[in-house]
């Protein structure tokens, strides 16, 4: 058995609001105590919906690091990374994306909830239809025993589950 951990990122899209440190820091604080917890900018996320003007991903990112900190996440007692820098995220990825069907992913609810509200953006994109294979690779890569996700993110769980059943 693998040791408990915790895995969990952010988007950098943009400045971080009191919905992030609600919803998420203050999860991340009282858990970086609490277990092994590995906290990343998901910029390979951030892709998806901002791949036309990436230069914002590259600003928030340090911006969003700096808020963190401020929040109280501790670099002493959780790994702070960017996803980009671990080519592995990447590779396995690839890797899932080769065995998973596509009707997984369409249906997905946060698929087609997405590209709704994101109507301004052509989202027709793999790299938007593959997102919860970035996450589910973000998650097996490190064997987290832990995601601390939001409910729109409960599907993608659902298809982690089902590919590590395969």
């Amino acid at each position: 058995m693998y040791p408990d951990r915790v895995v969990s990122g952010m988007r950098p899209t943009g400045a971080l609001h009191l919905g992030h440190y609600h919803g998420a820091l203050k999860n991340w604080v009282r858990l970086q105590s609490e277990l092994p917890c590995l906290f990343f900018v998901a910029d390979w996320h951030a892709l998806t919906t901002h791949y036309d003007d990436p230069s914002v991903i590259e600003t928030s990112t340090w911006e969003m690091v700096i808020d963190w900190l401020a929040a109280g996440v501790d670099p002493s007692q959780s790994t702070l990374f960017i996803q980009s820098r671990v080519p592995e995220h990447a590779e396995l990825h690839l890797l899932l994306s080769m065995a998973t069907p596509l009707g997984w992913l369409e249906r997905v609810p946060t698929y087609k909830d997405q590209q709704e509200k994101l109507s301004d953006r052509d989202l027709a994109t793999y790299g938007f239809l593959g997102y919860p294979l970035l996450q589910a690779a973000d998650v097996l890569i490190y064997r987290a025993s832990q995601v601390p996700v939001g409910e729109d993110q409960v599907p993608h769980i659902e298809i982690m589950r089902e590919i590590a059943r395969r």
